[in-house]
């Protein structure tokens, strides 16, 4: 089921989200595409919390439980494990309008199966939670912001009615969605609800899988000329003392790396969203994560969508000493925050010389027989404005250079970093202990997803797994490697892990 209805500021002070995020919790869990997080929410009432691994690979005990607080006063059920792995969410009429915006998103089964029956409910967010994001574009001054509509179970109401949005005349809305389970399916709720988005699931019989859009061709090309206009001003990376960039020395003030660096992309980069939801353990329905809802729905778990802007923005920029690009969260009075579309502006202001464009070898751009598709990853690159298939990106981002360049930029950027990164929290601790070995494993896992090998590589991360299967140490090997075979079209990795009707990576996480 396609497309069409089936028959600018900086991070925040002391509300910054990474301040609120509870340790994630160590569990047994299978590795999936991406990982969906419920956390506790720090301070006040906190609630027990139960983490499961995704449905697609969750093992017979997939799921365990540890206290977010000594003090918990309520506990949201473990998500019982189910062999579905798609939803549909349905998408409001008029998606870009200010009521649109405030319109709940909805979350279902696909091909007429219940939330209950396919288990596509918000409180199994872990397994198969969905997410959308909504990046604003004033078109006269330039100005950003950013509004997170909400996702509610279909059949529930929100805990707490979403704020409208007061958008500026004339705006230009882009919309991001993820997903934590493997396929999400666009549904209009009326006939025109998609074309009046602009929204794309991938091509007609292949959508992309997690992630989806709407209007992000329209609002990359107004953003960009409005920067070649001088209207809309984008900073600078930023630079740090804290960490030793490839090739350099610690303390020189190295650039910060953006969503296009080889530092700290992984097989499928540019996925997913930074948009966050509460959940209320005693009714099971969600509401937007603002300071208001925070102090009122007491005992909220936090909902999060594992994704690579999440990582960068909240885990790695923290340590490393750098700071996400920011504007005013619409829903949430203002306060600064992130989202996909402006790490995506910031990482086109600031692309490094080489830099990591979605290459063919993404599982989500590949074809439904496992193939490289140049239209495919063409569609998906123009929704988060990034530049078509050509002979110079190939240079860097062709699949064979994706690898050559992952392996010789990031790897010897993590052993550079060993001793600062383990400083740093793991997102996912049943992948890695601490973000280094978070970090190794994935990048291990990435050469084996993007079937690396096949252009003659080797894979150069070794990591020491403990009985619970997370990273634990690592070692690398940072000598530099050249493609032996650039040829390489076929089927990018072996069957190792998710239920993917075609595709067949495995992932710790969409970070």
């Amino acid at each position: 089921m396609q497309n069409g209805q089936r028959s600018a500021w900086r991070r925040r002070g002391g509300k910054s989200r990474a301040t609120r995020i509870a340790i994630p919790l160590a569990i047994p869990m299978a590795l999936g595409l991406t990982l969906g997080i419920i956390l506790a929410l720090s301070g006040g009432n906190t609630t027990k919390i139960y983490q499961s691994a995704l449905g697609a690979t969750a093992s017979p005990s997939g799921s365990a439980s540890a206290s977010a607080s000594p003090s918990a006063t309520s506990t949201v059920t473990a998500p019982v494990s189910t062999t579905n792995v798609n939803c549909d969410i349905i998408v409001p009429a008029n998606p870009l309008s200010a009521q649109g915006l405030a319109s709940p998103y909805q979350l279902t089964g696909t091909d007429g199966q219940t939330p209950a029956a396919s288990g596509c409910e918000m409180t199994n967010a872990a397994n198969l939670g969905a997410f959308v994001q909504a990046t604003i574009l004033n078109p006269q001054t330039g100005a950003l912001s950013v509004y997170n509509p909400l996702v509610v179970t279909a059949g529930t109401t929100p805990a707490v009615a979403p704020t409208v949005p007061t958008l500026p005349p004339n705006a230009i809305v882009t919309i991001d969605f993820g997903f934590n389970g493997t396929d999400l399916y666009q549904v209009g709720a009326t006939p025109n609800a998609l074309q009046q988005g602009n929204c794309i699931n991938g091509q007609p019989g292949s959508i992309f899988g997690q992630v989806s859009f709407c209007n992000g061709v329209q609002f990359f090309n107004t953003a960009f000329a409005l920067e070649r206009e001088g209207k809309l001003t984008v900073p600078s990376e930023g630079t740090s003392t804290k960490f030793v960039a490839t090739g350099g020395k610690l303390g020189t003030g190295h650039d910060c790396p953006v969503t296009r660096n080889f530092d700290m992309v992984d097989q499928d980069p540019s996925d997913n969203v930074t948009t966050e939801y509460l959940l209320d353990p005693t009714t099971g329905q969600t509401a937007q994560d603002t300071t208001s809802n925070v102090s009122n729905l007491t005992g909220a778990a936090l909902l999060l969508n594992g994704s690579d802007n999440t990582l960068l923005d909240q885990f790695m920029d923290p340590v490393l000493g750098c700071t996400p690009f920011e504007a005013p969260d619409l829903g949430n009075n203002d306060l600064p925050t992130s989202s996909q579309a402006l790490d995506e502006l910031l990482a086109a202001k600031n692309q490094p010389r080489v830099v990591a464009l979605v290459p063919e070898n993404d599982e989500m751009v590949l074809d439904n027989n496992g193939n490289f598709d140049v239209a495919k990853t063409d569609l998906y690159r123009e929704e988060i404005g990034q530049a078509p298939v050509n002979r110079q990106n190939n240079q860097t981002s062709s699949p064979a250079m994706f690898c050559q360049n992952m392996i010789n930029i990031q790897t010897p950027f993590l052993a550079a970093n060993q001793a600062l990164l383990a400083t740093g929290q793991a997102p996912v601790t049943a992948v890695g202990d601490n973000l280094l070995t978070f970090l190794a494993n994935r990048l291990s896992m990435s050469f084996t997803n993007l079937a690396c090998q096949n252009f003659g590589f080797t894979n150069p991360v070794t990591v020491t797994l403990n009985g619970a299967g997370a990273a634990v140490a690592a070692t690398f090997n940072t000598a530099p490697q050249t493609a032996k075979n650039t040829t390489s079209s076929g089927t990018p990795g072996q069957p190792q892990r998710d239920g993917r009707r075609h595709h067949t990576l495995m992932n710790p996480s969409g970070m």
